[in-house]
This record gives C-alpha cells, structure tokens and sequence, in this order.
C-alpha cells in the first residue's frame, strides 16, 4: 500500500471514530444516560443569578430532557409534588449551582407553549434527590411583576412588586433556603403593602428575663436587640431587628448564643453560615457579626452597632401594715 493512500485511510479511520465518539447523548428516555453524561447537561451557573416571570426561559437551554431519563435517577415525588395531576410536560435544563454538601439544579417545565415553571432540583453530592421546589412561573395572572434573584449562599429571593395607588412601590419578599433538616424554609419575609399585618412583633417579649444579660437593648422602635433566659445561665435567647439607610436596608435574627467569656457571647448555628458576637460592657451591648449572614439582612447592611440597655421600671413597694 502506498503511503499516500495509508495516511487517507488513517485519517479517513480516524474521522469515524472522533464521529461516533462525539454523537449526541440520547435524552429522550428511550435508553439508559449515564450520570455523568446527564449532570454534564446542566452547565455551572455564574451567581448572583436573575429571572424575571415574563422570561422564565429566556436562560433555559433549548434541549429537551425527558420525564424517563429524570426516573432513571430521581423518584417521581421530584416533580409530583410540583405538576400534581399533569402528565404531559417538557423539561429543560438551565444549569447547576454546586455546593460542597449539595447540588441544586434549575430547570424550566413547560406545560405548553405558554405555561413555564422554574423549578430547583436538590440532591445530595452523590445525586441522590433531596428537595424540589417551584421558584416561578409564568401563569398566575396577578397585577405584580414577579422574579427571583439567587446569591451565593444560595438564598432564593422570590419577590413581587406593583405600583400602589399613590404612585408607590409595594412589595413581598420572601427568601428561601435549604436548610440541614431537610427542607426549603423562610429566613426573609420582608413587606410594604400592609404596615399593620407587617409590623414586627417581638417573639421573645413576654418571655423571663432573669439571667444577668437578659433584658432589651434599644437604639429605636425599628433598631433593637432583645435578650431572655435561656435553659442556663450561659445560654440566652436574642431577637435582633435592624433597620438602617431610611428603611432602604433591614435586618432580623431570632436565635440562641452562648457565653463564650463571662461577658462575651457567640451565635452559631449548625447549617447557617452566619456567626454573632455579642459582647456587654456595664449597661452596653455590642453586636459584630462575623459569618456570613445575608439570608437575615439586605445585601448592603450589617449586624453591627451598639445599644443602650432599657432600664426595668421599679417595683412598687408594698406597705405592710
């Protein structure tokens, strides 16, 4: 054989392969997907991430991935809990935030042409599936504009805005995250349509305030920290509530901290990355925090400030005759 004629054939040998090698992955359900081939469809997405309901699909790749090759992975509670009695559905991938402990999958469902839903995909780091939920769709028919934005945390912020007879801006927000127990729960709910349902009300209030620390701390009505009796002497519940740059940035905790000094506490929680120092002096409290705390605040404000300790009114003495 010439040598010309064995580089074609090489070559020619070679193409084929490459050809066969690079044929695309069947995703219709028909046969078996492997896991890597199906998790590399959902590409890395960049954060913070943005989406409005008018463009639920507009960041949703045009493949189509089908309801089998879903099953072939994940149990049919990923969706059943979302499409209820709905059959019929096309699906497909937006892309993967990847965590150390989970992963998170966006995809859209489209019901038709016109009925979109943005959904969350939750597994564990060995793609078992953990949670799902719908985060937006596109059919609800109210007055908003609704959209969901997603940080780093990840926290997703589903939020709807509306002009208000004056001419204002009303809004809900409620922000949701995964949490350790193994559900999506509440950690920001923050609205002006109504200030008489929205007002806060201190949780902690009625509860005893004994322990040496115990007792409210108090810049303002919108700005203060409220400290009860814990199950111990070095264990205290806290309430903080926040609200800085004219209304523009607020912020609220409850949770627990314990004395790491004998005037200095520290709030840790398994599965929230966010840490709180507290440190008293005379009738002072001083809060810093030093986690990461965004799924309790707005992005551009911080638990950190002091305040002043409100004195207890005193008790009236009883004359004994």
């Amino acid at each position: 054989m010439k040598l010309a004629n064995y580089v074609v054939i090489t070559c020619l040998l070679a193409i084929g392969l490459f050809s066969c090698n690079s044929s695309p992955i069947d995703l219709s359900g028909k046969t078996a997907v492997k896991e890597k081939d199906f998790l590399a469809v959902f590409k890395p997405i960049p954060l913070p991430f943005s989406v409005a309901d008018t463009n639920i699909d507009a960041k949703a790749d045009t493949l189509i991935i089908g309801k089998e090759v879903f099953k072939q992975f994940y149990p049919d509670s990923a969706f059943s809990n979302i499409m209820g009695k709905t059959k019929v559905y096309t699906i497909h991938p937006i892309g993967l935030i990847d965590k150390e402990k989970e992963k998170y999958l966006l995809l859209v469902i489209k019901e038709n042409k016109r009925k979109k839903r943005l959904v969350v995909l939750v597994t564990n780091e060995k793609n078992q599936f953990l949670a799902s939920k719908e985060l937006l769709n596109n059919f609800e028919g109210t007055e908003y504009h609704r959209f969901l934005s997603i940080n780093k945390e990840p926290t997703f912020l589903i939020s709807r805005e509306k002009m208000g007879k004056a001419n204002d801006m009303l809004f809900t927000r409620a922000g949701w995250v995964y949490n350790d127990a193994g559900f999506f729960m509440v950690v920001i709910n923050d609205s002006n349509e109504d200030p008489s349902k929205t007002a806060v009300i201190n949780p902690l209030d009625t509860l005893p305030k004994l322990n040496k620390f115990s007792g409210d701390y108090i810049k303002d009505k919108n700005n203060y920290v409220s400290i009860r009796d814990g199950k111990d002497q070095n264990t205290y519940q806290f309430f903080i509530l926040f609200e800085k740059s004219n209304g523009a940035c607020k912020g609220e905790l409850k949770g627990e901290f314990k004395l790491i000094k004998p005037a200095e506490g520290l709030y840790s929680k398994n599965g929230d990355p966010c840490l709180i120092d507290f440190l008293f002096t005379s009738n002072q409290l001083k809060i810093k925090e030093q986690g990461s705390c965004g799924n309790h605040r707005g992005i551009k404000c911080y638990f950190d400030d002091r305040y002043t300790k409100k004195r207890e009114p005193k008790k009236k003495k009883v004359n004994k005759r």
